[in-house]
């Protein structure tokens, strides 16, 4: 057998294991468009062919999704609104240093449209059910990316995280969601959200795979003026690790069980011989409603406010609502937060002086999709409790899988200072199983 036979025969094989476990899932609104079958198999081919010959290709054949605001060539990019659809001359920079590396592109994911929500249900393309239960949302924003990893049809996929939208979908479903610190990973090719607060992020049940897609992804880029290096990038590998949890009752309300899982899994970083350190995160909490509250959700009608005033019968009513209001937002109103985070950014300094990281729930519950269609709004804002903060405070996050409540999968992230990635990591491997 030839070596382009052989590499063809081994490339069918995989691709169409991921093809058939995506078809068993039953979960086609995860996608807005997935590639044929074959394409699939010829590319991750000619990748084997290239790994054969000599070339170094450190993800070689390894299947990725990319959420839907994310530009592939050859797809549309929809950012979940048809009449916004465009077809992009080249990869985003993200996708394309992941192709160079010998990833190969599944298809584009659906999401909360416009990437604003977290719970995976604001699409014309359909909500976006989770993975093991139908009856409950996938989390958002990135919804389509999440599942496409929990159906085992991807190594890894691409999401965008603003609110939280890169952790609570990997979260519900048990995987890694890895949110780089802000502005590591070149957002050119990337339908914005709110420009200045969007990261890119990883989702995959591998964690040293997720890290490994981020550092590939990561670094400067011409087509991104804000990219920057981290070549300042902080955390020494050490034995000791101050973990920093908040203080008793600070959690608010969780759903039935999560309270008790979260407190094993303090346990658990306890018996690895973690410090815990009690932190008052009232502070964390409050720059977190500033997200949505305050005028920062101005820069979401920046992105595409005018757009969705031009075609108000193509845009979810619930996105259109938030994003036409923001542009009431007066000026000053900026200003003034801009304020408030500084003195929230020096409380968080304060308590990364104390601990290397925060150990906290991801997010409080996983509702049912009757739940948020009845309370789109209230749903959405408890979910980002624990993660509208991170972006606004210039943080790292990783969420990781904590057991499960239920049957269903439970998750904690960590989340510490800038450029914290790796030692954020470190630690989450200290419980991995």
């Amino acid at each position: 057998m030839s070596t382009t036979t052989a590499e063809s025969t081994r490339a069918e094989e995989l691709v169409a294991e991921r093809y058939r476990l995506l078809e068993e899932g039953e979960r086609p609104e995860a996608w807005i468009e997935l590639r044929p079958q074959e394409q699939v198999a010829v590319e991750v081919a000619a990748v084997f062919e290239r790994v054969e010959g000599g070339e170094e290709l450190p993800l070689a054949g390894a299947l990725f999704a990319v959420k839907g605001n994310i530009d592939v060539a050859g797809l549309d990019t929809t950012a979940a609104c048809p009449a916004f659809a465009y077809g992009p001359d080249e990869d985003a920079t993200v996708v394309a240093r992941l192709r160079a590396a010998g990833a190969v592109v599944l298809g584009t994911t659906n999401l909360d449209q416009f990437a604003t929500g977290l719970v995976g249900t604001r699409s014309p393309y359909g909500a976006v059910r989770h993975a093991r239960d139908a009856t409950r949302i996938s989390g958002g924003s990135s919804s389509g990316s999440a599942v496409a990893v929990a159906l085992g049809a991807a190594d890894f996929a691409l999401g965008t995280d603003t609110a939280g939208s890169g952790r609570v979908p990997a979260a519900l479903h048990g995987l890694y969601g890895v949110k780089p610190s802000k502005r590591w990973i070149s957002a050119a090719g990337v339908v914005p959200a709110c420009r200045t607060l969007d990261v890119v992020t990883v989702m995959s049940a591998d964690l040293d795979l997720a890290e490994q897609a981020v550092r590939i992804m990561a670094g400067p880029d011409p087509r991104d003026p804000r990219a920057r290096s981290a070549s300042d990038s902080p955390g020494a590998a050490s034995p000791e690790v101050r973990l920093g949890v908040p203080h008793p009752g600070a959690l608010g309300d969780l759903a039935p069980g999560w309270a008790e899982r979260y407190a094993e899994t303090v346990e658990r970083f306890a018996g690895t011989g973690a410090e815990l350190v009690e932190v008052d995160i009232e502070p964390l909490l409050e720059a977190a409603r500033m997200l949505y509250s305050g005028a920062f959700v101005a820069e979401r009608y920046t992105a595409v406010g005018r757009f969705i005033e031009q075609h108000p019968g193509e845009v979810d009513p619930v996105v259109g609502a938030i994003i036409t209001r923001a542009a009431d937002v007066p000026a000053w109103r900026l200003f003034e937060d801009f304020e408030r985070l500084e003195e929230y950014g020096i409380a968080a300094a304060a308590i990364f002086e104390r601990v290397d990281a925060l150990l906290l729930p991801t997010t409080v519950e996983h509702p049912t999709l009757a739940e948020v269609a009845a309370e789109p709004i209230a749903v959405n804002s408890r979910l980002g409790r624990f993660t509208n903060f991170a972006n606004l405070l210039d943080l790292a996050a990783l969420a990781l899988p904590a057991g499960e409540v239920d049957g269903l999968p439970f998750g904690v992230q960590l989340v510490g200072p800038s450029f914290s990635d790796a030692a954020l990591a470190r630690i989450a491997r200290r419980v991995a199983s």
